[in-house]
């Protein structure tokens, strides 16, 4: 499960970048950063005239009796789910962060990052809702750096193979069957 991400420019030259090809865009609309809650409205990576580009999009895919949005998709059924099927044939994205939230049983708070990076990128799926980008985080089976912690993550995706999860349709089962990278985690002290 991932409920929460944080998008945190200042220490990331990465992001900075992707913020800077996005204001170029956009001309300045108003971005979230910080702490990343479902409907916020945050940076993503799609396919764009065959190059990654930069777009602001709606975190969550509404529910079909519009009560609450979806926010995530399982990566195991994704294919066989209508509400995802033709978004992760036709519309793969890469969701940029600095890191996930998730918490353990006794409520305490972590950030998951990955080592050495200052950024992390996750799978994810976009379509148009009311014209309306919206998009939704693919999740897989917790690896060992978190799985005391939860027993799902999101589907993480290497920075050299954000292309490649965007623009190559033969590779996607293989992205889905794939063991994320191990992670970090810091206690998020209130």
């Amino acid at each position: 499960m991932c409920g929460r991400y944080n998008f945190t420019v200042e220490q990331s030259e990465e992001l900075r970048e992707i913020i800077e090809q996005l204001n170029a865009k956009i001309h300045a609309k108003i971005i979230n950063s910080g702490e990343i809650f479902p409907t916020n409205q945050v940076p993503l990576l799609i396919g764009e005239n065959e190059r990654t580009s930069p777009v602001l999009s709606i975190w969550g895919f509404p529910k079909f009796d519009n009560k609450g949005v979806i926010i995530n998709a399982r990566s195991e059924t994704a294919f066989e789910k209508r509400t995802f099927r033709d978004s992760l044939i036709y519309r793969r994205c890469i969701v940029p962060s600095s890191g996930f939230y998730e918490w353990d049983k006794e409520k305490r708070k972590f950030i998951f990052r990955l080592k050495d990076s200052d950024a992390l990128y996750m799978a994810g799926l976009y379509n148009i809702y009311q014209d309306e980008l919206r998009f939704v985080i693919l999740t897989t089976a917790a690896n060992e750096s978190m799985s005391d912690v939860h027993d799902r993550m999101p589907l993480v995706i290497p920075r050299k193979e954000i292309e490649t999860w965007i623009f190559d349709d033969s590779a996607t089962r293989h992205f889905l069957n794939k063991v994320p990278p191990m992670l970090v985690r810091e206690p998020v002290l209130k």
